[in-house]
């Protein structure tokens, strides 16, 4: 990414596309690869629009938790009923 940044400094004009092509070919990086970790890093510094890396990192936790909170409801709702039925013979199994 830093020779990137770094080809596209020397050539005000370079795109990024034509400066991934050419570095990725000379480190052995998959230009689309590289392409896509310079967008992040330009995301990441605040230089254009979209999640950053620790965003999409807590958004994901928080998914994590809120799968697990909806489980354990589940699990809670069920368990209520079940003993809801146990003290009250009229309720329908």
């Amino acid at each position: 990414m830093r020779l990137v940044a770094e080809a596209r400094k020397e050539d005000p004009e370079l795109s990024l596309n034509a400066a991934v092509n050419r570095i990725g070919q000379r480190v052995g990086v998959n230009a689309d690869t590289l392409r896509g970790w310079c967008k992040q890093a330009a995301i990441d510094a605040g230089e254009r629009p979209g999640t950053t890396t620790s965003d999409a990192q807590r958004i994901k936790s928080l998914e994590a938790e809120v799968r697990e909170l909806k489980r354990a409801n589940e699990i809670l709702l069920a368990a209520s009923s079940f003993f809801a039925r146990e003290l009250d013979p009229r309720l329908p199994w």
